[in-house]
């Protein structure tokens, strides 16, 4: 058999690396609400007696989800799904299936010894770009899945995806499509500096040294570990970029956050370290899943269509 081109390779390894990314999405979008939920909770506001005495509508991940399943139904832990695929087709699929594209302009010639800086570059630049690509997405999504019970008298902010792009492109210009795309980006550079790179490095780490060998089991082991990084790093910029583009326009001078930096700093001045790190425990339980599902899947849809493992 022929084998492709390499034009033809890498849209099939962006068509591969889209698709396992929608898969996993789709299974831990209810994390995804309740993470969204937790990280806005008491947003900006100063705790008088201490952490564990602040007073919060969703008390942590459990009885946040409970809470969300109890007043909005199964519904309520599926918001957001649509822009989530929508969002996933793009960003992901380029952030994973550019990943060695990038990693060989770099000069990685070798998957077993391509120092970590290459792959770190290549992560990064390909999380970027899928990022810039995908904020419209990303931005209806947070909105969507912001939105909890409403209150008699109130009235949904949008009413559905389709709506919601509409709406904010309506009010907000399209370039309101594209807000929160600082945050957006650094959380992205992060991620995908993180992630890809890290599973990368764990797996061919565990081959060299004959701890492991190629297969599901080694792709799991590596993914665990990749999500665990990406979720301890990355979880103050999610915090960051969850309310950035949450945010409502207040007035004629603008929005509460004029910046990504300034929503830093206004969180760890009013609420502490733990204020960047709220939903920590389900932005883990989200990325360690979705992490796994993706590269699993991304694995073996490679095999099954002859391109060799990461």
């Amino acid at each position: 058999m022929e084998k492709p081109n390499t034009g033809n390779k890498v849209v099939t390894k962006l068509l591969l690396s889209g698709t396992s990314s929608i898969t996993a999405s789709c299974v831990t979008n209810p994390i995804d609400v309740t993470k969204v939920r937790l990280q806005l909770d008491n947003e900006l506001v100063k705790k008088q007696y201490g952490f564990s005495h602040d007073r919060r509508y969703y008390n942590g991940f459990l009885q946040g989800g409970s809470r969300i399943l109890r007043e909005e139904g199964i519904r309520g832990l599926y918001k957001g799904l649509l822009a989530s695929i929508l969002r996933d087709a793009s960003y992901s699929a380029i952030r994973i299936g550019a990943y060695e594209p990038f990693k060989e302009l770099l000069g990685a010639d070798n998957p077993y010894n391509t120092p970590l800086w290459k792959k770190i570059t290549a992560g990064i630049i390909s999380g970027v770009i899928g990022s810039v690509v995908a904020n419209p997405a990303d931005l209806v999504k947070i909105r969507l899945q912001a939105e909890g019970h409403l209150k008699p008298g109130e009235t949904s902010r949008y009413t559905g995806t389709l709506v919601a792009f509409r709406t904010i492109a309506l009010h907000e210009g399209v370039k309101g499509l594209w807000r929160g795309a600082g945050a957006t980006v650094k959380r992205a550079a992060v991620v995908s500096g993180t992630q890809i790179p890290s599973y990368d490095h764990i797996k061919h780490s565990l081959l060299n040294y004959g701890v492991m060998y190629e297969g599901l089991q080694l792709h799991m082991v590596s993914s665990m570990g990749a999500g665990l990084a990406v979720a301890l790093i990355s979880s103050p910029v999610d915090v960051v970029k969850t309310r950035v583009m949450n945010q409502k326009i207040l007035d004629k001078h603008g929005t509460k956050y004029r910046s990504a930096f300034e929503c830093f700093f206004k969180t760890l001045r009013t609420e502490g370290l733990p204020g960047l790190y709220k939903g920590f425990l389900p932005n883990w339980l989200r990325l360690g899943p979705h992490t796994m599902i993706t590269l699993c899947i991304y694995e073996q849809l490679r095999k099954a269509f002859h391109i060799a493992p990461v």
